[in-house]
């Protein structure tokens, strides 16, 4: 029988029993995939991380992301998490962690606050802004138990968009409106089953402006993957910010957003996510937030 430490953290928030959980096991080697499948649902979080060596020694570490039913490529929240719970194991940690992930390479840039205490991470997704299928304006309102007017296309149509890993993002006309999202799971099965696209990652990300372009109230469901609904999710509002910039005018645009998520939940989570693109190049996105130590222990396997 082998001994497993793990670590568990609140990410995107400053205050405890808030934000989005995360299980970080800092030493997973010797864990099969079916181990680190079944840990995952154990732990039944959103994400649970799994750091082991890295191929290049050049880099810090590989890290696997598994959500209660699959592996995915790359997340937010748990790169976040992750480089924090790294960065606070060290006496001396280095300014950002590089992980080889199934997306690419992750940089994670350990944040401090004023009295120099490390509070978070500020993680780049590892690819540009890629976009795909537009999405049927009356399957998202399926999925999302709502009316096909309550779908906003002023900006743009339901879409596919990724810097690593795909999101459905669908702009609802208010907040009002996405407060009263209630994900059919019907719906995303039927989605996935008729739409190529969409039958391994049916991820929808909605969101809403508050009190203007640059300050967002945002929402995620993926119950196909055994995530019903993501208090934060770093990498859905990261592909959100790539694409809102990607819309923005200009030829030379830098922009932050301010993003809620997990209010509706009873776990409010604050996410910065930003933005760049220029005239001769790719759009690239990052999403930073704060960290809270909760619980750790160990798993005999």
């Amino acid at each position: 029988m082998s001994s497993y430490e793990y670590v568990t953290v609140g990410v995107f928030t400053s205050k405890r029993f808030g934000g989005n959980p995360l299980a970080v096991f800092p030493d997973a080697k010797g864990l099969t995939d079916g181990e680190m499948q079944a840990i995952a649902a154990e732990f039944n979080l959103s994400e649970t991380s799994f750091v082991l060596p890295p191929d290049n020694p050049q880099h810090h570490a590989r890290v696997r992301i598994f959500t209660p039913k699959a592996e995915i490529p790359f997340a937010g929240h748990p790169n976040v998490g992750t480089g924090y719970v790294l960065a606070r194991m060290l006496d001396n940690p280095p300014e950002h962690f590089t992980f080889e992930e199934g997306a690419g390479l992750v940089r994670v840039h350990v944040l401090r606050n004023d009295d120099q205490v490390i509070c978070g991470a500020r993680v780049s997704a590892p690819r540009a802004l890629s976009l795909d299928i537009a999405v049927p304006i009356d399957l998202v309102a399926r999925c999302a138990g709502l009316a096909p007017s309550d779908i906003s296309t002023e900006l743009h149509q339901p879409i596919v968009a990724s810097v690593g890993t795909p999101f459905v993002i669908a702009e609802v006309a208010s907040v009002d409106v996405l407060a009263r999202a209630r994900p059919d799971l019907a719906a995303f099965r039927d989605g996935a089953r008729h739409i190529a696209e969409l039958s391994e990652r049916f991820n929808l990300h909605l969101y809403a402006r508050k009190d203007d372009f640059l300050h967002l109230r945002a929402r995620m469901f993926a119950p196909l993957i055994g995530v019903l609904e993501d208090p934060a999710t770093g990498a859905a509002n990261a592909a959100l910010a790539a694409l809102l910039t990607s819309l923005a005018p200009g030829e030379n645009v830098d922009l932050h957003y301010e993003i809620e998520q997990g209010i509706e939940m009873g776990r409010p989570s604050q996410i910065i996510a930003s933005a760049r693109k220029t005239g001769e190049g790719p759009v690239l996105a990052t999403v930073a937030g704060n960290c809270v130590p909760m619980m750790r222990g160990t798993l005999d396997i």
